[in-house]
């Protein structure tokens, strides 16, 4: 027989794995036990007998111990299956809170949004009509400035004829009295001072005509574009940012050349870049400079240039030209040099690169010199062009002086080369560099 408490271990152990009676309502359990005192026979040919629990014994110490846990296991189980649903509940109250509280911060934030939009928008809006007014400005301004051009030449113009229409009357006038001096032979003294009055007052009149004009004109000089002219291209200060690119229609591969442009140069220092050509081998190729009042062309390097003196003015327009050659076979032409001013010869050289050849694949640039890397790069602030540029033609042959000479005329703007051709060829102002009118 074992020990009375293995007895009873054992006896809970038979409590638990047999059936229990349902809870009545003093929440009192009666369980069914096994008697371990009676020795249970394993059955025998389909006989089987069943041990008999005496459930009428008195429960023990131990009995009523199990009993109370096993009650307060239950209670247990049940609370924390409340506690689930009570944590279900609130977990799905929660989720509906956050579900709401993201809508409405999505509101919020798209309101947010949609406002700061607007507003942006509205100030892009706002500074797009600034900048259209002060475009509009510009150009009424432009407007106004040429019609006080027009006005002006026009007054003149009424001023020349009504002098001319007093001098026609003068001159009747005077022939008229000569005609009746000499038909009624009257005092020649008195008609001779008379004469001589008149013709004194002539005189002053078409002096103050003439010097009328002189002055319209320098004016005229200032204000607008040489003839034939109608657009030019403004440097509105030296800056290594400001320049111009140049697309030839043709190719570079040169044996002669002539180039010609119209400048009006703010300032020249001691080298202010009209134009210049380059390649990465090469990056002065040609090059047509100021040095202060001179103007430098080169060709094929630094030691190949030409220069001549007192010819560039600031705040006036002045038409260049620079022609070379170096033919083989023609020993006349052979590293020859000109330079052009206003139509008329200025300076010539021989020897100038002689036997060189302009090659192609290079970069042309107004405004500023070719630094042998890349467009833009590397500039000299202090080489930087500041002025207006106009009627740039080259082409690739020398020009005759006929030539040469129609380009600075009338017409100054309606010959174009057949490498650069202005008007036709693309040449890009770049960093502040525009077209003007």
């Amino acid at each position: 027989m074992l020990p009375q408490e293995i007895l009873s271990l054992l006896t809970l152990f038979c409590v638990f794995r047999a059936s229990v009676s349902v809870p009545d309502e003093d929440n009192d359990y009666d369980l069914m036990y096994v008697n371990l005192d009676n020795e249970i026979e394993s059955p025998v040919l389909g006989t089987e007998e069943t041990v008999l629990c005496d459930c009428q014994r008195e429960h023990t110490e131990w009995d009523k111990l199990f009993i109370m846990l096993e009650n307060s296991q239950m209670k247990e189980n049940m609370m924390l299956q409340e506690m689930d649903e009570v944590l279900k509940v609130d977990l799905q109250t929660l989720k509906a809170e956050l579900s709401q509280l993201t809508t409405s911060l999505a509101g919020t934030f798209t309101v947010a949004l949609e406002k700061v939009t607007s507003h942006f928008t509205s100030q892009v809006e706002q500074a797009l009509a600034r900048n259209c007014e002060q475009a509009e400005e510009a150009k009424r301004l432009h407007e106004s400035e040429q019609g006080k051009v027009l006005e002006h030449i026009l007054l003149l113009s009424h001023n020349v004829s009504s002098r001319l229409g007093r001098l026609e009357s003068a001159w009747l006038r005077t022939s008229e009295v000569e005609w009746q001096e000499t038909a009624f032979q009257q005092d020649k003294l008195s008609s001779t001072r008379r004469d001589n009055l008149i013709l004194n007052s002539l005189w002053k009149e078409l002096q103050q005509t003439r010097a009328e004009l002189k002055a319209s004109q320098k004016w005229a000089a200032q204000h607008l574009l040489p003839a034939g002219c109608e657009t030019a291209i403004l440097f509105p200060m030296r800056s290594k940012k400001i320049f111009g690119s140049v697309h030839p229609t043709a190719g570079m591969t040169l044996h002669s050349f002539t180039a010609c442009i119209w400048i009006k140069v703010t300032e020249a220092l001691d080298k202010t870049i009209v134009f210049s050509y380059g390649t990465k081998l090469n990056p002065y190729e040609i090059q047509l400079y100021l040095s202060r009042e001179s103007a430098v062309l080169v060709v094929g390097g630094g030691q190949n240039k030409l220069a001549v003196k007192n010819v560039a003015v600031p705040g006036k327009w002045i038409h260049l030209c620079g022609a070379w050659s170096s033919e083989n076979g023609s020993a006349s032409e052979n590293g020859s040099a000109s330079l052009w001013v206003k139509g008329e010869l200025a300076a010539t050289a021989s020897d100038i690169a002689n036997a060189h050849i302009i090659p192609d694949g290079g970069i042309l640039q107004i405004g500023q010199e070719k630094n042998g890397c890349c467009i833009g790069g590397g500039f000299d602030e202090a080489l930087a062009f500041s002025g207006k540029l106009t009627g740039f033609n080259m082409w690739d042959r020398v020009l005759s002086a006929k030539e040469i000479a129609a380009q600075s005329g009338e017409d100054a703007c309606s010959i174009r080369g057949n490498i650069i051709g202005w008007g036709v060829t693309e040449v890009l102002p770049y960093g502040g560099a525009q077209y003007i009118s």
